[in-house]
């Protein structure tokens, strides 16, 4: 069961083409978003769908994947692992960031 303490698996489709940076270290790092939609019926019998955006980070192999396959609109499968991080502007301010890490990427249709 410890495997099953922070693990995340969705299917969606990606918002835009993935921002890919390489880091001085040679690691490759790609940044990208995906959004899963979920339809449902409201009190008055009306389809209602509901979308949610996760942001994706994947490192090293995966990233490489990322960089060669994946386009703004294809739909994949992440396995991973949700993240939570925090930096400070230049302006002082404290931002909050959640992630998802990326350990398995499945391309789906065409």
């Amino acid at each position: 069961m410890n495997a099953l303490r922070n693990k995340v698996q969705l299917i969606g489709n990606l918002g835009n083409d993935p921002e890919i940076v390489n880091l001085e270290s040679g690691t490759k790092v790609a940044k990208f978003s995906i959004a899963t939609t979920e339809s449902y019926k409201n009190a008055q019998g009306e389809k209602v769908e509901d979308t949610q955006w996760h942001n994706i980070v994947a490192w090293g192999k995966t990233a490489e994947i990322v960089e060669n396959f994946l386009v703004k609109g294809k739909q994949v499968a992440i396995d991973g692992k949700l993240t939570y991080r925090s930096y400070e502007t230049k302006e002082g301010e404290k931002k909050y960031i959640t992630e998802i890490k990326c350990n398995e990427l499945l391309m789906l249709g065409k």
